[in-house]
């Protein structure tokens, strides 16, 4: 009589695991750079959303005060008719997020100490412009305070 069938075997050999985890491997290593040049994309976007905010309101306070601008970037907030608060800058890899960090300056150009650069001086060309205080270059390679 011969000897009694032993049935197969179940589970993974050795060089099978190795494969799986080698080609894990491989693809975590092409993942995560793309997921952090993700993120700091993400977070120039919210600069650029933020910005745009900031530039809406200086807008429509203009029109309201009838070719005035605030003395102040945080005059947008009084009463909240413009602006709850003043949104944070965001300049990812450069400058820490600015809660609120405002620069007033009548000086012809951003000084890259991080936050917004609001151009006070009355007169000027560029009087009631509000840029990112930045001069460091985002992925696309454009300078921030050129938004």
């Amino acid at each position: 009589m011969p000897p009694p069938k032993t049935p197969p075997q179940k589970g993974f050999t050795l060089i099978e695991l190795i494969i799986v985890v080698a080609m894990i491997a491989i693809l975590a290593s092409i993942s995560i750079p793309k997921f952090a040049s993700l993120l700091r994309k993400a977070s120039e976007g919210a600069a650029l959303g933020n910005l745009g905010s900031l530039r809406s309101a200086l807008h429509i306070y203009y029109a309201d005060r009838e070719g005035r601008y605030p003395a102040t970037i945080t005059g947008l907030t009084v009463g909240g008719k413009y602006l709850t608060t003043v949104p944070r800058t965001k300049t990812p890899n450069y400058h820490a997020d600015a809660d609120a960090e405002v620069l007033l300056t009548g000086s012809p150009a951003p000084t890259d100490a991080g936050g917004w650069y609001y151009n006070d001086a009355p007169g000027g060309s560029s009087y009631g412009s509000a840029l990112v205080n930045c001069t460091h270059t985002d992925t696309k390679g454009r300078v921030w305070s050129a938004y």
